[in-house]
This record gives structure tokens, sequence and C-alpha cells, in this order.
């Protein structure tokens, strides 16, 4: 046991509860949980709404109303010392005469970073840190990923049969996983910004990339084209839905995709380029620029390793099904990375069942290794 004690743990495990209900829903803000706690009660709480607005310490303070005065709070995520469109949290604890607060994390924003822990000290509120910290920090990766590399978090999704295609030859991949993995993945989807396939996807699979789970709420959708090859009646293109979808080409087929996407509402943006390959970290910039904090990469083996060569994907989510395919797709088109001759390690592997499927999760190590030729190769060739 930590020296924070069971009490903390459980308490802070009831605020990181509240936070992973609002998950996905709350950029470009954290997502965050907080607990009012009375002589051992709950006497107010809540979680960060929906857009960012109200924050979690706001609906907490205000249910707990004058309860809250020597109180001890529980809050998920440092809480935020500026003043933006609310008062800083921070303040409002104070005010409200809290008598000890216990947070997960520190906050990484610069305007925040340590900053509201030093209000409330400076008001001499107790204040105990770093409670539960691997598990905070895990629930708002999207969030601190954004706000320390200027992009949002990518997760690259695959799934794939036990010898590593992603399709048949004839290119059908409905569907390798099963029934638990697929809504696994819609869930995933509601807690995603937005979800990025390639070209190749909308042709050989016409998906629709909606979240289709009870409470569901669709990404937006983004398609990475830079020949403008995907079709205009896809359904993409068509899917009624309360996210837009965005198709990412090369500047100068900017014009042309405008024509071609625009009359169905398609927002296109122009990406720089090397011929048709887009610049995958460029694109990404942009979406940290927009407040998106969290990217699901899910289709195509083409899109995948253009992702991991880029260096943007972070995380890895491999569902491996006890299918053999045989002559295939490969779940991850080898061209690039073999020109840049490198190798990525994932660290933290973790592996666990769904369904009938395996679920392989790890993340992906910054710094790539640089690949040789083996002995045996060498010797091949000097044969």
């Amino acid at each position: 046991m930590r020296a924070w004690g069971e009490t903390d743990r459980r308490f802070m495990a009831r605020a990181l509860a509240l936070a992973e209900r609002v998950a996905g829903l709350a950029s470009p803000n954290p997502a965050v949980g907080c607990l009012i706690v009375r002589n051992g009660k709950i006497v107010g709480s809540g979680a960060t709404a929906a857009g960012g607005r109200p924050h979690a310490e706001a609906l907490a303070l205000a249910r707990a109303g004058s309860r809250a005065r020597g109180a001890t709070a529980y809050v998920s995520f440092e809480p935020c010392a500026h003043f933006g469109k609310t008062p800083p949290c921070a303040v409002a604890l104070k005010e409200a005469g809290v008598a000890r607060v216990v947070i997960g994390c520190v906050d990484p924003y610069p305007p925040v970073r340590g900053r509201g822990i030093a209000i409330l000290r400076r008001a001499g509120i107790p204040v105990t840190v770093s409670v539960m910290e691997k598990e905070a920090r895990r629930l708002n990766e999207g969030f601190i990923t954004r706000v320390t590399k200027g992009r949002p978090l990518a997760i690259l999704k695959l799934a794939m049969s036990l010898d590593g295609k992603i399709a048949a030859r004839s290119g059908g991949s409905r569907w390798i996983s099963g029934a638990e993995s697929r809504e696994l993945a819609h869930q995933w989807r509601r807690e995603c910004d937005a979800v990025m396939v390639g070209a190749g996807t909308v042709i050989a699979d016409n998906p629709r990339l909606t979240c289709r789970i009870a409470g569901g709420r669709d990404p937006v959708r983004v398609i990475v084209d830079g020949r403008l090859r995907s079709p205009a009646n896809a359904l993409v293109f068509r899917q009624k839905s309360g996210a837009s979808t965005i198709l990412a080409t090369t500047r100068k087929n900017v014009t042309r995709a405008q024509r071609k996407y625009g009359r169905n509402g398609v927002e296109v943006i122009g990406v720089d380029a090397r011929g048709s390959e887009i610049s995958l970290s460029d694109l990404m910039r942009e979406f940290g620029r927009r407040g998106w904090c969290k990217v699901m990469v899910e289709g195509g083996s083409k899109i995948a390793a253009s992702a991991l060569a880029a260096g943007i994907v972070d995380r890895v989510a491999i569902f491996v099904a006890p299918r053999i395919i045989g002559a295939g797709v490969p779940a991850i088109d080898d061209s690039e990375l073999v020109q840049q001759k490198v190798a990525l390690h994932v660290r933290d592997m973790s592996a666990r069942r769904v369904g009938c499927d395996y679920l392989l999760e790890g993340h992906v190590d910054s710094r790539p290794i640089r690949t040789r030729k083996s002995r045996i190769e060498r010797s091949d060739k000097r044969r």
C-alpha cells in the first residue's frame, strides 16, 4: 500500500470512474472527475461536461453547496489555475473552504502546470498529489499528448488473422474479428475525436466509420486520399451523422477535391505532400490546432505503414482472430519501413481475450531501431 492510503485510493478510483464516463467527450479539455467527501461520505460529485464546460470541480462544488466547507476534494486531474471561459477551479476550491485536496496527476498544460497546486497550498490547504497517477495519466493520454507534442494521440487499430492478413487476396475483409471485438472498436470510436482511413479502405470496404453502440457519438471521419481515388458516392461521404467528414489531400488537388466531394458537405484539407504521399505528421499537427486529443487510425495496410513510418503512432491495438487466410493482404505494407531500414519497438505489451479473439496492445517507442541484414541474409548474398 502506498503512503496515500486505502481511503484516498478508494475515492480517487471513484473520481476516475466518473471521468471515464466522459472520455472523448470533453475535448479540447481533459476528462476530469471530482468528488467532495465529508466525514467519509460523498456530498458532491461531477465530471467534465461535453465540450469541456462546465468543469468537474464546479459541478461537484455546486452539488455539495455549504457541505464543501471542511471537506476533502478528490480531483483526477490538477485543478485549473488560469482564467479562460470559466474562473480557475483551484480558486473555486479555495473559496468553497475545502480542508484538503487530493489530485490524481499534474496537468502538463503550461498555464496550469503546478499552478493550481500552488494556489491551494498558498491558501494553507494540504494537497496530496499523484494518487493513482498512472491511471489518471492513461485516462487523459490524448490531452497530454496534444499539449506536449502539439498533436493528438494516435492509436493504430488493426484486425488480422493468425497469419497476419487483414483481408483475403480479393480484398474482402468483413469480418475478420468477432462481434465482441467490433463492439469494443465502436466504443473506442466514441472516445476518439476522429477516425482516419486511407482511400484503399473506402474503395474496398465502403465503411460508414460511425459509432454504432447505444449512447454512442460519431467521431469525425477523415479520409486520406492524395490521388482522389475515393468514390464520391461512398457511404462515408453520404452517411447522415452529427460528425463531419474530412478529405485530406495534396494542396494541388484541393480545388478538384472540392468539386468532387464538396456537394456532400465534405470539408477538404490541403496538406504538404511528397508526390501523392500526404505528410501525416503535418496533418496531425492540424488536428492538434483544432483541439483534438485522440485519433484512431483504422484502415488499410498502406496507411498503417505510412503512420508508423511518419512516427505519429503512439499506441497499437491489434485484434488477432483465430483464422488463417493464406494468400492475402498483409496487416502492414512493408514498403515504407523497409525503405527507411527501421524497426519499431513496442513496449508495455499486454494481451487479453476479447470474445474469440486476442487483443494485443502496447506503446510504440518513438525511437526507431535501425535494422541490419542478418548473418543468414549476408551469407546467402555471398553464395
